[in-house]
């Protein structure tokens, strides 16, 4: 963290402390760690049901498939079902902006404005104001899935699981501490983390193993741009740059206005699609003003955004060996908005957007919205970002236990950096305390919801064998 720090609070500060210590009555730390499922809990495969009503219906079985391949993830397509049980229990009223489905696959490495790599959240789809436990809960009963997929012996579940609640409780302190600009500026770079991780290596809290795996997954991070991503997606056909088809993963627009029976000049509307996008950019003189739209696909993408439609966008600037890939992904309603306020802004892509700005370090300039009419008449929402720009994460089934314990704290503060930035940070520190309360407490409460977890996704293959619900089998891995 930064070199300020205040270790009195005076004035306001000291008055938004006690203000997150008054919260311990309305919510012991203690009665974090609480989970039984409701007499009224709905039917979990109900709700997987109820989000496909707003889906592409074709793609909904390939959505199923992917999460009944493993616990972790079923878990990660199921934020719906894990705020219905959130908001089913008391809360702190300690509102912060939230990522909404803070899971560990939604954190990672990512290139900043500046080019260099950072770690940090990098998934807001359903980001909302609430209760700031409530990321953190979605975080560590992450890992506590995680963990027992991978057979990690109870002792190495609670550690992990503990860590990812400490490092958040020690971050959010610090920054709590912190001068106000220090607190906002804080981030975790590749050059730190790697400084760090040699670090546990010396201390001996980190094995050969661990460093290995970090310079490794930054190596990989640092070649992955949108030259590789073109590479990969992009060919010459007739003459022209276009993204090749891989149906029903990727299918060219024109192929999905031929089976609709639509006649569009997709040219002539993406132009003026990307004209009012330009509009959201931060900055009036933009890079984007110098590229021209060339080709578009629907792209499938992750495992609970099955079903939503995502596009990549093919784009050139100087000639065509200097191209821009963009991902348009659809922004629906968040899983959170049935349960909590709903969102201040008119669109669920600037929700997205705006939510993603305040709680990460440096965004990417091509953070944007647009609402667009389908083919079927209905105004959908989108945001749009850079595709695979320098990204790069843990890979969860290939995790050691000691090092996905460092994992875990490691997001445990990304989380905590980020709930600083759109939170109130003294007053979380407040409610948490020094000690190890709310951390125990984190940590009863992701055993006890793995265990929900496995029972949802044994009902998940369940219905999937009775019929009630289809898969598109050989794509649950993809």
């Amino acid at each position: 963290m930064g070199s300020g720090r205040h270790a009195e609070d005076s004035g306001p500060f000291s008055a938004r402390r006690e203000a997150g210590r008054a919260a311990r009555a309305r919510l012991p730390r203690a009665q974090l760690g609480a989970w039984s499922p409701s007499s009224d809990r709905p039917d979990p495969i109900a709700l997987l049901e109820e989000q496909a009503e707003s889906r592409v219906r074709e793609l909904t079985p390939v959505r199923y498939a992917r999460m009944a391949a493993s616990p972790l993830a079923f878990y990660r397509g199921a934020a719906l079902l894990m705020a219905s049980d959130l908001a089913a229990h008391a809360h702190t009223g300690i509102i912060t902006q939230l990522c909404g489905d803070a899971h560990l696959s939604n954190f990672g490495l990512y290139r900043t404005p500046e080019r260099s790599l950072t770690f940090d959240i990098n998934d807001f789809d359903e980001t909302l104001p609430g209760p700031f436990e409530w990321d953190v809960k979605r975080l560590a009963a992450s890992f506590a899935v995680a963990c027992r997929q991978r057979g990690f012996t109870d002792q190495a579940e609670d550690e992990c699981v503990a860590a990812a609640a400490r490092g958040y409780r020690t971050a959010i302190r610090a920054a709590a501490k912190s001068t106000v600009l220090d607190a906002w500026y804080d981030r975790l770079d590749a050059e730190r983390a790697q400084r760090w991780i040699r670090q546990e290596h010396r201390d001996e809290r980190a094995g050969d193993d661990e460093v290995q795996r970090l310079d490794a997954v930054i190596e990989k991070a640092r070649t992955r741009g949108h030259r590789k991503a073109f590479r990969k997606l992009v060919r010459v056909i007739d003459g022209e740059l276009r993204i090749a088809a891989a149906p029903p993963l990727i299918v060219p627009v024109e192929d999905l206005l031929r089976d609709a029976g639509a006649v569009d000049d997709d040219v002539v509307t993406m132009r003026r699609i990307l004209d009012e996008y330009r509009t959201t950019l931060v900055g009036d003189r933009h890079p984007i003003a110098e590229y021209r739209y060339r080709h578009m696909a629907r792209k499938v993408v992750g495992v609970g955004s099955v079903g939503t439609r995502a596009w990549v966008l093919l784009l050139s600037g100087r000639d065509d060996r200097d191209p821009l890939l963009l991902q348009a992904k659809e922004a629906q309603e968040s899983v959170l908005e049935r349960f909590l306020a709903p969102s201040e802004f008119a669109t669920h892509g600037e929700r997205v957007v705006r939510g993603q700005r305040l709680m990460q370090a440096s965004s990417d300039i091509f953070l944007g919205w647009q609402s667009v009419i389908g083919l079927d008449g209905q105004q959908r929402d989108f945001y749009v970002r850079q595709l695979q720009d320098g990204k790069g994460g843990n890979d969860p089934d290939t995790m050691t236990e000691r090092g996905a314990a460092l994992y875990a704290r490691i997001c445990g503060e990304a989380l905590a950096r980020a709930h600083s930035r759109s939170g109130d940070r003294i007053e979380i520190a407040g409610y948490i305390g020094r000690g190890t309360a709310f951390d125990e407490a984190i940590a009863d409460f992701a055993a006890a919801y793995a265990d929900q977890n496995d029972r949802d996704h044994r009902a998940l293959v369940a219905a999937l064998a009775t019929g009630r619900l289809a898969a598109t089998p050989g794509l649950g891995g993809l």
